[in-house]
């Protein structure tokens, strides 16, 4: 016969949250780390490399050019908690160097940037005509106004990321990614290509 009045209504509830929280003990046990099926779990090591992984490239675009060298900019966004660097730099249409524009004896010299591009944690690094760049070294095709061109990253722990950019006409800067217009550019690799007279 089941017990009625106080002692029976508080037994009942008391057994109710007995096997509730047993249960919820056991729900939790499983989904411990001893569960090799759980993967990694949050805050260990592979948090990190993700957060160190998390580049959001912003406006991609190229330059458009009929012939020899030209260069891709865009915005790198590091989302992650550690410092991100690009050590190279590949597309379809021509090899790809890592280019930053410095000073040297009073003229602006384009050179092969040394230690690759360092996007700062938490923060921003923007490759733009006079500063630092992806440079297209010797085109196997033009590139012309509209061209959309795939472009893959390469990052320090070997990690690879694409992108798309648009190539567009530019006038803006005065350097050069052909040798005889605008700054002087050092000889990057195999033969200059020159381009005709103006």
């Amino acid at each position: 016969m089941r017990p009625t009045g106080p002692l029976g209504s508080h037994r009942r509830p008391s057994v109710v949250l007995a096997t509730t929280a047993a249960l919820l003990a056991l729900g939790i046990a499983g989904c411990g780390p001893a569960d090799p099926a759980a993967g990694p779990q949050p805050g260990g090591p592979a948090s990190a490399s993700t957060a160190a992984g998390a580049v959001e490239i912003r406006d991609p675009w190229v330059k458009a050019a009929d012939k020899g060298m030209t260069a891709a900019f865009a915005t790198l966004v590091n989302g992650g908690d550690t410092d991100v660097t690009v050590t190279g730099a590949t597309t379809s249409v021509s090899p790809m160097e890592l280019h930053e524009m410095t000073m040297k004896d009073g003229k602006m010299v384009m050179r092969q940037k040394e230690g690759g591009i360092v996007i700062k944690a938490r923060g921003t690094h923007v490759l733009e005509p006079g500063g630092d760049h992806l440079m297209l070294m010797d085109l196997r095709q033009p590139v012309r106004a509209g061209d959309a061109l795939t472009v893959t990253l390469t990052f320090g722990d070997g990690r690879t990321e694409q992108f798309t950019a648009v190539a567009k006409p530019f006038t803006g800067a005065q350097e050069s990614y052909a040798p005889g217009h605008g700054a002087p550019m050092p000889s990057m690799s195999g033969q200059p290509t020159t381009s005709p007279a103006s």
